[in-house]
């Protein structure tokens, strides 16, 4: 792949992270190419894994849907051979948690789980992931609001609205 190829795969993938629904026709406009060039670019960015998912971005306190989101620190002792990876995947499969992540200082790893209520949350970090071999010490932060993610903000701008002044 020569450096305009990789240029415009850059631009494509810029464009789908930003917007994802719009069309290989709207992409190739605004990337200058012709859109059989666009979806063979984004079929090859799907096949090589570069491209994991389409999602949606959804505000659950907007639409109604009562969830409850914690990050765990989690502290572990790395396993020979493997280090972090492997307790890492164990937790990784869960269907609560979202994502998992190796992170520095005090802790190891940053979990984020989603559960129905507070309860469910807590027992799911106190049967699940604190009793696995190598888990020394968790620490579970539950989300209280949510004001900006991937990049969107959730709340709208509040437009100031400006009185008359009268004499």
């Amino acid at each position: 792949m020569n450096e305009k190829e990789k240029q415009k795969e850059g631009e494509i993938l810029r464009i789908l992270e930003e917007n994802a629904r719009l069309s290989d026709n709207e992409i190739a406009k605004m990337v200058d190419m012709d859109e059989g060039g666009v979806k063979a670019i984004i079929s090859e960015l799907e096949n090589s894994g570069i491209i994991r998912k389409y999602k949606a971005l959804i505000n659950h306190e907007k639409a109604g849907i009562e969830t409850v989101q914690a990050v765990i620190d989690v502290k572990v002792n790395p396993e020979r051979n493997t280090g972090y990876d492997s307790i890492a995947e164990r937790i990784s499969r869960f269907p609560e948690v979202k994502s998992v992540r190796l992170i520095s200082g005090e802790y190891d790893l940053s979990v984020l789980i989603q559960g129905k209520t507070m309860h469910e949350v807590a027992y799911f970090v106190a049967e699940k992931i604190a009793p696995l071999d190598g888990v020394r010490n968790t620490v579970t932060h539950f989300l209280l609001k949510t004001y900006k993610e991937n990049g969107e903000m959730y709340e709208e701008e509040e437009k100031g609205e400006r009185l008359a002044v009268t004499l």
